[in-house]
């Protein structure tokens, strides 16, 4: 079973998905990273990230998961990928087209006969049309800035909270406006707007979904 969570940064998709996958035993699919990793190699090699190169970096690179680390071709980069450049870099990779073409291959063979939660941008209108179950998170913009500005907090990045918020806006017209799988929901995307809710709540909302679901499978499946 695919379950995608999609929805703007600082909405809280990778804490949902992340606590999801668990509280199901489904694997965590994090999506954000692949494009970091991308960003982050584009930077090593002195490659601009709005370079058509980009593509071709994100064709050849292979990206694993292996328990909490992501590894690029092998090396370590899950510190790396979480820095305030790699950040601005990545919503300025996901534009390039080749680079989402060859990501959402990487997804495909990452959740190819898994049991899988899937969190991004795109991936329950364009990398998983066909998903059994789909997300699609929302929160104000004040309160995702602060959210995203708690995180760069505990990675000892100091930035100030009002220049978090206008690259959050700045990052969801380049998201929302892009020419390939722009940020929107999919038509049969269940919304939640997770501003005054906490992520136990979210949790909760999004388990009962996917196990009603998984429950209406069973019963169809024992009736043919």
């Amino acid at each position: 079973m695919i379950v995608t969570i999609d929805g703007p940064a600082g909405s809280g998709k990778s804490t949902a998905a992340r606590g999801l996958a668990a509280r199901l035993g489904f694997d965590f699919l994090d999506t954000g990273a692949m494009y970091r990793v991308v960003a982050e190699e584009c930077l090593r090699r002195g490659v601009a990230p709005d370079d058509d190169a980009a593509g071709l970096i994100a064709a050849a690179i292979e990206i694993e998961f292996d328990a909490a680390r992501v590894l690029a071709d092998g090396r370590d980069v899950t510190a790396a990928i979480r820095t305030p450049e790699v950040t601005r870099a990545a919503s300025v990779v996901a534009l390039n087209a080749q680079v989402r073409a060859a990501m959402a291959d990487q997804q495909r063979r990452h959740a190819h006969g898994r049991d899988i939660v899937s969190e991004g941008r795109d991936q329950g209108t364009f990398v998983f049309p066909n998903a059994q179950c789909k997300f699609f998170l929302i929160a104000h913009a004040a309160e995702r800035a602060r959210r995203r500005h708690r995180e760069l907090q505990r990675h000892h990045a100091a930035v100030a909270l009002q220049d978090v918020l206008e690259q959050m806006h700045e990052r969801d017209r380049r998201d929302q406006t892009r020419a390939v799988a722009p940020l929107k929901p999919a038509a049969d995307a269940v919304r939640i707007d997770t501003t005054e809710l906490s992520p136990e709540q979210v949790l909760d909302r999004m388990e009962a979904e996917v196990r009603s679901r998984m429950d209406s499978d069973r019963r169809a499946s024992t009736v043919l």
